[in-house]
């Protein structure tokens, strides 16, 4: 038997089951894009609205190897089947969403019977590996947050009385903000019980995405808390296929950019999920426009928003005559853009970022440096692993974690043009090169990994 295969006649066959969000399901599909060239064959299961999101991105060639597998929830009336995704989801309707995908669970289990996988990948949903344990189908879960999260989440659920061992991604003002919920949350047995119950559901091992230049200290000190190796799987970076027709949108902004600078554009997004509450609107407008930069700005709005008409929608959430002031210094986007095609493009000098992990990636993928505003969950972790790195510098808030205009023109100019900025512009663009050579390492380690556990599993059967 080759070594790297299960054999080389029968390929693995894998179901995965991503979170409902966009954040999730896109790292999903690069992980199984990668698989695909190894001999495996991917089932990716989601509800259609979450699909949707990604069937454009599976090509001809493709959908030999990955399948699309749509599971329906409950219609329920609050709850139709367009908002079964967290992208675009009012905040208030998350805890029925979550609600609808864990009473799915009798028809996940007829899809697994159905396809009979070797194996289950699957996220945060502690009732799915207990599903694929029932029809004898090994379960590892891929953790798609950066290892710095898991590192304190595991530490503070194991154990909460023991003072954090790094320092260097601790929150800089935890009772301001909302680590210390965290913690508060972490010193509750159910709370701590329902964390690990999912991981431990894990086969011997839990991938995560992310590799070992940057986090590993973190893969290895919380491999050692849950006691199962956590298997980094690499950025996952969607290349942009420059065989792909552009959308108007995306012609648009292109041909905007080529009339740039080099280096002299900002781009600006605070992820497909999180809503900017008024006041960090207005501070971020403002200082964008005290940057006297040039900026390509995302914004995103709740779903009942979405057939607004966009000017009109604009002129009252920006502040006063902000539009008319930035004329074609900024472009402002509702909803969507190509992130990667932008982060590319020769004329972007640096990324406002909320720092989810996949923009992170992203930016690090294209040696694009950071200017970190984090907003909630992992992403003050990740802000501080950034600095730590050297490829970004965080936008401090104030000590009751307020957003001020200046602070963010400052950081701007700072990490795009001036002087003191050199050495973040320059670990960015070493960040880059360094990726390019590293090509896919990860994925040879997963893919032993994996094989080692089907063929175990096979053996028992």
């Amino acid at each position: 038997m080759d070594a790297n295969y299960k054999n080389q006649n029968n390929p693995i066959r894998v179901v995965m089951l991503p979170w409902l969000a966009y954040g999730h399901i896109t790292p999903y599909l690069e992980l199984a894009k990668k698989l695909t060239t190894r001999n495996f064959i991917i089932y990716l299961c989601s509800t259609p609205a979450t699909l949707t999101s990604i069937e454009k991105k599976i090509t001809a060639k493709l959908s030999q190897s990955i399948k699309l597998v749509p599971l329906l929830l409950p219609n329920l009336p609050d709850l139709p089947r367009k908002f079964h995704t967290t992208n675009g989801l009012p905040p208030h309707l998350m805890p029925r969403l979550k609600e609808a995908f864990d009473s799915s669970v009798e028809d996940f289990s007829y899809i697994l019977s159905d396809i009979k996988p070797d194996l289950l990948i699957y996220d945060f949903q502690a009732w799915a590996p207990l599903v694929a344990k029932e029809q004898n189908i090994p379960a590892v879960q891929f953790i798609t947050n950066s290892t710095t999260m898991s590192c304190f989440t595991f530490h503070y659920y194991k154990n909460p009385s023991i003072e954090f061992p790094f320092p260097e991604i601790y929150y800089r003002d935890y009772e301001s903000s909302n680590m210390k919920g965290l913690l508060e949350s972490a010193n509750n047995p159910k709370d701590r019980e329902i964390v690990f119950r999912v991981v431990e559901r894990s086969c011997n091992i839990v991938l995560i995405k992310g590799f070992r230049e940057i986090e590993g200290k973190y893969i290895d000190y919380v491999s050692s808390i849950v006691g199962k190796k956590f298997v980094p799987v690499g950025p996952l970076v969607q290349e942009p296929n420059p065989n792909e027709n552009d959308d108007e949108i995306s012609l648009d902004i292109l041909s905007w950019l080529d009339k740039k600078e080099n280096k002299s554009t900002v781009f600006v997004s605070f992820g497909s999920e999180y809503f900017l509450t008024k006041e960090d609107m207005d501070e971020i407008a403002c200082g964008l426009e005290l940057s006297q930069i040039n900026f390509i700005w995302v914004l995103k709005f709740p779903k009942d928003n979405a057939n607004r008409d966009n000017e009109i929608l604009l002129e009252k959430k920006l502040p006063k005559g902000f539009l008319g002031r930035v004329g074609n210094r900024g472009k402002i986007l509702v909803g969507w853009a190509p992130q990667t095609k932008i982060l590319e493009h020769s004329a972007i000098g640096g990324f406002v970022s909320h720092c989810g992990w996949n923009s992170v990636m992203e930016s690090m993928h294209f040696g694009v440096p950071i200017i970190a505003v984090p907003m909630q969950i992992d992403q003050p972790f990740i802000a501080r692993l950034v600095e730590e790195v050297g490829v970004g510098v965080e936008v401090l808030r104030d000590k009751n974690r307020m957003l001020h205009r200046d602070s963010l023109a400052t950081v701007i100019k700072q990490v795009v043009f001036e002087d003191c900025g050199a050495s973040v512009r320059q670990r960015a663009a070493d960040m880059r090169e360094k990726l390019k050579a590293k090509g896919d390492e990860e994925i040879d380690e997963v893919v032993k990994e994996l094989v080692g556990l089907c063929n175990k599993s096979s053996t028992k059967k």
